[in-house]
């Protein structure tokens, strides 16, 4: 079972976050005991959207990246799935970084936190990963814009290997089927505004659904862009943060890439391809895909909003999530995104 076959939570405004209850300590006594860790002590958070990510550092000075899966998300198949996508790429020497097996040779390790906010036992489940730093790799010249492209051209040399049956199918019928029924059934999107939203986002959908008719599917990155992709001096790119890998067409994977719509930027899209075709070919017909998936990622990164809505640190960071301004302006957006998906 995939976590998009689960039934959507129903959360009231009131109920605690999936994460209020994941303080420090319990983070650094979880990696300590999963990994036969001595850590000094040091935590840092990082901002994470979906999932909760923190530095470590043991005794000796190494850092780790511990990633705390948001409860309900994904099950272990799915979680198990993005390991094996890094570890595929990791075997043929595509730059990335692969989660750490435990003295069992598990990468992905589930612990009971009694909750000190909800009282509530609490299962989460982790991976840790070493640090690798680099700075954030901002494309300028041709070369870069090809780099970009090979990289993705490279990895997606892995990604052909296998599917994943336990991840998304990037696909309008699941942004309706899931997305946008979570939505509805967490009760997101206020009276008032609650309609015309809806009708905008099925019709949307309905325009775009015939496009993904025979385009052939393929495990993708799924959050390709250009914060997840760093330098390291001396190296080259590293791609990171595989967490929202599904199953998709391959464009999927360059579209974020680019620094606006593609018929605004043709020569970084030109060079972009020409980097992949280096090592995978490019059928030019997916470059239709390029606004309606930009669309659905709209969609679907409003519904993991609303599942998060609940989180203290959520509910800090963005104080006018689900506001009537905030709705006002989303169907603005997807009314503006609309003539875009013809």
């Amino acid at each position: 079972m995939s976590w998009y076959d689960n039934p959507p939570h129903n959360d009231s405004a009131e109920s605690p976050g999936d994460f209020d209850d994941l303080t420090p300590q319990a983070v650094l006594r979880s990696v300590e005991a999963g990994f036969d860790l001595r850590l000094s002590g040091s935590i840092t958070p990082y901002n994470s959207y979906i999932n909760r990510v923190y530095e470590l550092t043991d005794e000796d000075g190494q850092s780790f990246m511990a990633k705390f899966y948001r409860p309900g998300r994904w099950d272990e198949a799915a979680i198990l799935e993005e390991h094996r996508f890094i570890q595929d790429c990791v075997a043929l020497e595509i730059p990335t970084v692969a989660p750490l097996p435990d003295a069992d040779g598990d990468t992905l390790i589930t612990v009971e936190l009694e909750g000190v906010v909800s009282g509530l036992t609490k299962e989460y489940s982790f991976a840790v990963f070493p640090k690798r730093s680099g700075r954030n790799f901002d494309a300028e010249s041709e070369d870069d814009w090809l780099r970009l492209g090979s990289l993705v051209g490279r990895m997606h040399t892995a990604a052909r290997q296998r599917p994943a049956s336990h991840r998304l199918v990037c696909n309008p019928a699941t942004i309706r089927r899931t997305f946008l029924q979570e939505l509805e059934a967490a009760n997101a999107v206020p009276g008032p505004h609650h309609a015309e939203f809806f009708e905008l986002a099925h019709e949307l959908l309905e325009r775009i659904e015939p496009l993904f008719k025979d385009i052939p599917l393929q495990r993708v990155h799924g959050d390709c862009h250009r914060g997840n992709i760093l330098e390291r001096p001396g190296e080259g790119l590293l791609l990171i943060d595989f967490d929202d890998m599904m199953m998709g067409p391959a464009v999927q994977d360059l579209w974020l890439l680019l620094p606006e719509r593609a018929d605004n930027c043709p020569a970084e899209f030109n060079l972009i391809v020409e980097g992949y075709e280096q090592f995978q070919p490019f059928d030019y017909r997916w470059k239709g895909l390029i606004e309606p998936l930009r669309a659905m990622r709209m969609l679907y990164y409003l519904a993991w909003a609303a599942r998060q809505r609940n989180d203290l640190r959520f509910r800090r960071e963005h104080p006018d999530w689900g506001t009537p301004a905030f709705w006002i302006k989303e169907i603005e957006d997807l009314r503006e995104q609309l003539p875009y998906c013809e």
